[in-house]
């Protein structure tokens, strides 16, 4: 029998509205559970964990045992807040169980992610732009806030950036050190997380500053760990930056588009993925509709364009590389489907296996 993995799709499952103003009808009944054949790259739905509001962002406990989610709201037990939640994983079936939920203290919480050691879970909040940290106890369920981070300022596009927006929370390889895009401010912020007390400490420097009217959303560090790649949202780029971990500090050295030469349309850029032999790397293109991909030079960090694939639908809203490399599975957030490329190991190029899933409004895929 094949290998398979197991794939979480996090959706919509009400209305969101957007920065931009756009409210999306979201149609997803919760975290969506596949099985990905890893021969093939067939997807098989094998069911809904449902009741879970808004779960747009599902990220793993190194133990693969837990999984947690954002709940993208603007209101939280009667509160200005979103939250996220906890669930335990079947280690079988894949079923989850839900553990509980807490507040994240900002509004529309966007992107989750959980420190090494799995001591902690930090969420940045999107709309009120702010960072949380929350301890995960011993059954992997959620504590109460232990730390949170309010961000202030705003940069030059008067309706996407008139205040600040935490777009995601990424850390580096060691663990020890957050990065936090924020759309609204032009800046990647940087904090030193203390996961045994659940506390961030700025940087020393504590930011750095992107050109005004990037809009940076995710960043992904290079397996290496010399590198790291942000993605702007507004201005549709990729940033190339050297990483020095020792000081937390990123030195921009190159910028390439994501769109086509002489494309006007609008669009506006998601996600960004590096294969985890850190010789390929790509970004989506949300009006566009295309996966931009890109071969990095291993000896100096920098991209070299090897074109735009289609998505296979509109707004590609977020995609992943599984573990092995192999595919990308990518989620089309306006026409309800998850496709699946293959990853041509000598060209990088993304390939169509045919293989696809319906799955209303997907916000996230992930592999465990």
């Amino acid at each position: 029998m094949a290998e398979q993995r197991l794939i979480y799709v996090g959706t919509y499952t009400e209305p969101i509205r957007f920065g931009t103003g756009q409210i999306l009808e979201g149609k997803g009944r919760g975290i969506h559970i596949l099985r990905l054949d890893m021969e093939t790259g067939a997807l098989t739905p094998c069911g809904v964990a449902e009741g879970v509001r808004n779960p747009s962002f599902v990220a793993f406990h190194p133990s693969r045992r837990f999984l947690y989610a954002v709940n993208e709201l603007k209101e939280f037990q009667g509160a200005p807040s979103g939250a996220v939640s906890a669930f335990a994983i079947h280690p079988e079936s894949g079923e989850l169980t839900f553990l509980n939920s807490q507040a994240t203290h900002g509004t529309d919480p966007c992107h989750v992610t959980v420190d090494p050691t799995g001591r902690v879970a930090l969420v940045a909040n999107f709309a009120s732009g702010s960072v949380c940290a929350l301890p995960i106890l011993a059954d992997g369920s959620l504590g109460e806030a232990s730390d949170f981070v309010q961000h202030h300022g705003s940069s030059v596009d008067p309706v996407r950036q008139a205040g600040p927006h935490a777009h995601a929370v990424t850390l580096d390889a060691s663990g020890r050190m957050l990065f936090v895009p924020d759309l609204g401010l032009d800046r990647v912020m940087i904090y030193r997380l203390d996961a045994q007390g659940g506390t961030l400490e700025p940087n020393d420097p504590p930011w750095v500053s992107v050109p005004a009217g990037s809009g940076p959303r995710q960043i992904a560090f290079h397996p290496t760990g010399a590198y790291a790649y942000l993605i702007n949202e507004l201005n549709s780029t990729i940033i190339a930056f050297r990483y020095d971990a020792s000081r937390g500090t990123l030195e921009p050295i190159q910028t390439v588009p994501t769109l086509p030469y002489g494309y006007l349309g609008k669009s506006t850029t998601a996600e960004v993925q590096i294969t985890p032999d850190g010789r390929y790397l790509y970004g989506s293109n949300r009006g566009h509709d295309s996966i931009a991909m890109y071969r990095v030079d291993l000896t100096s960090g920098m991209l070299r364009s090897l074109g735009q694939v289609s998505s296979q639908g509109r707004i590609p809203r977020h995609f992943t590389v599984d573990p092995t490399g192999r595919f990308a599975l990518v989620a089309n957030q306006d026409t309800d489907n998850l496709v699946v490329f293959r990853v041509d190991d000598a060209t990088g190029a993304l390939t169509l296996t045919g293989h696809t899933a319906h799955v209303p409004t997907p916000v996230c895929v992930q592999v465990l």
